[in-house]
């Protein structure tokens, strides 16, 4: 979906208690994360200038939806908006959703290689600077940050691995294993790893932290050479690497069934390819 007019989100919601949420289509932000220099880890926190809403506290730069708009691309827009100084490239690992069906807040977890340097970018702020995680709770905290601070700190650590063997996904989208088709599974899951996985679609068992959304690490294990793709690491068949890491969950799609493992349909129907049989061109 298109995003709408830009800042067409911009405006107050009524909530049945008589309380207001700002963004009509909801709001979203950065929850960036990176090592600290003293060792551990610091998040990049905003003190909210004393004439915004809820002004005088600690939170995360963000903002308002625009229609259309995913969570991932409004916390990116408002922080460039609201924070001075580049953003590293980061690496998005997840979304944690608050709220209801009339409003919602999506905060977009992400971490950075590095505590890089930023300042305020707009009036919004009084400050921005980077705070050690075990410091974060004796700050004056936006008190719906404050709730769900112990959720989202718990889930930093947390990434999503998921291990695609080639060979019986192709199989069982009844194409053959050739370097095109490869290559269009491959692009296929780039676009999971761009746009994310439901954490409600995902095989139960993983041991995730409860996020709405998480955005996975991939890596296709092929017999057919391909160029890696964004998001996307190949890796030859039945080089079995080490997955994961300290608050990994690997999920492996393969045609053997077990813990920690989906099969090669759970893949395509989120590809977006065909049933066997169905009559219809194979998208692998």
């Amino acid at each position: 979906m298109s995003a709408g007019a830009k800042g067409d989100g911009d405006g107050w919601v009524e909530m049945p208690d008589g309380t207001r949420r700002w963004g009509r289509y909801g709001a979203a932000g950065l929850l960036l994360h990176a090592p600290d220099p003293r060792g551990g880890r610091c998040v990049l926190l905003q003190h909210r200038a004393a004439w915004t809403h809820q002004g005088g506290t600690w939170g995360l730069p963000g903002g308002a939806l625009d229609s259309g708009e995913s969570a991932v691309d409004a916390a990116l827009r408002e922080f460039g908006e609201e924070v001075a100084g580049e953003l590293d490239a980061i690496e998005v690992t997840g979304v944690h959703r608050a709220g209801s069906s009339l409003w919602h807040y999506d905060t977009v977890l992400a971490a950075a290689p590095r505590a890089g340097e930023y300042a305020p970018g707009n009036a919004e702020s009084e400050a921005v600077r980077w705070v050690r995680l075990e410091e974060v709770p004796g700050l004056p905290l936006l008190p719906a940050f404050g709730q769900t601070w112990p959720r989202l700190c718990a889930a930093l650590p947390a990434r999503l691995d998921l291990v695609v063997r080639a060979g019986p996904v192709l199989e069982r989208a009844g194409a053959a294993a050739t370097p095109e088709r490869t290559a269009a599974l491959r692009d296929a899951l780039a676009g999971l790893a761009r746009d994310g996985l439901p954490a409600a679609e995902l095989p139960r068992g993983l041991g995730l932290p409860a996020l709405d959304r998480w955005f996975p690490r991939v890596r296709l294990e092929t017999a057919v050479p391909v160029d890696p793709a964004p998001g996307v690491r190949i890796a030859a068949e039945g080089e079995h690497g080490a997955d994961g890491g300290a608050g990994s969950a690997v999920l492996t799609v393969a045609g053997a069934r077990g813990p920690g493992t989906a099969p090669p349909e759970w893949l395509l129907e989120r590809t977006g390819a065909p049933a066997p049989g169905s009559g219809q061109q194979v998208a692998l």
